[in-house]
């Protein structure tokens, strides 16, 4: 289903750093999910840049592994299903509505996936950009599993979502002490062809801010650097707090170092040429 079959299974692993085992068991999926959300960068890129994401395997192995660039939670999540069918997991493919602190229900528009191993399942949640370093199980009851990984503190729980619709949420600290919910999700399974839907939103809505605003992320085991617009700020793994320990404006010249240097995404020179072009477009300032 995902084409597992028609990727470069070498070449991915290679892109990762992978030198594990390929056995479809937990510790093969907590090895890849990391090297995975470790290596591949979070960027809406080419939706800011030319409203057009594409899903085909082929499209994303020759970005995403061989070009080094990153991608949003479709490409990342198509990606990496394909390498887990190759490898013989068995998964769900499903779909969230990003929340963080949101009253209204939002279109459910985040692609992660459900692992399934000797009876437990997992969240494998690769391309959230500011992703758990690590899967985490589907807990029953209404504790839920609470986990801390590399300093980061996640929340997951069984609960109604929306109106009428059990489900499960996913929390991080809000900074005041609390939780709050990141993305929830129901287990409704999703296929190709419903990933093709949401990206087409996502890359082409006037509805969708990825089209609309620069945004990119890449998260180290110490530390999660954010580009949102201009602003540039950093949060040491271990800071649950509201407020980041380092924020500052950047220029739109000062992009194309900052992309390939502290975010490690690497630019053609006509991407570089295109992303300070139109932030210089978009810039608000005076």
């Amino acid at each position: 289903m995902w084409h597992g079959e028609q990727l470069d299974l070498e070449a991915y692993l290679d892109r990762l750093g992978y030198e594990g085992e390929r056995d479809p068991s937990l510790e093969t999926l907590r090895a890849l999910h990391r090297a995975h959300v470790l290596s591949v960068r979070w960027d809406n890129l080419d939706s800011f840049l030319h409203q057009s994401v594409s899903l085909d395997l082929a499209d994303l192995q020759a970005k995403l592994v061989r070009r080094g660039r990153g991608g949003y939670c479709y490409e990342h999540a198509t990606l990496y299903a394909a390498a887990l069918e190759r490898m013989g997991f068995r998964f769900t493919a499903v779909s969230g509505r990003v929340q963080l602190g949101a009253e209204k229900i939002l279109p459910a528009t985040h692609a992660m996936l459900l692992v399934d191993i000797d009876g437990r399942r997992w969240l494998s949640d690769i391309g959230y950009g500011g992703s758990p370093l690590a899967p985490i199980e589907l807990v029953e009851g209404e504790a839920g599993n609470e986990v801390t990984i590399e300093g980061r503190p996640f929340l997951l729980r069984r609960t109604e979502i929306t109106p009428g619709a059990d489900g499960w949420a996913l929390h991080q600290p809000d900074g005041r002490g609390g939780w709050m919910v990141r993305h929830n999700f129901t287990e409704n399974p999703q296929y190709p062809v419903d990933y093709q839907l949401g990206n087409h939103f996502i890359a082409t809505s006037d509805h969708s801010p990825f089209n609309r605003r620069l945004f990119i992320q890449r998260i180290r085991p110490e530390r999660t650097d954010r580009l949102d617009g201009l602003t540039w700020t950093m949060h040491a793994a271990t800071n649950t707090g509201a407020e980041p320990d380092e924020k500052r404006t950047v220029q739109p010249q000062e992009l194309p170092g900052l992309l390939s240097g502290t975010f490690g995404l690497a630019l053609s020179e006509r991407e570089a040429e295109l992303v300070v072009a139109k932030m210089e477009a978009h810039d608000p300032r005076p």
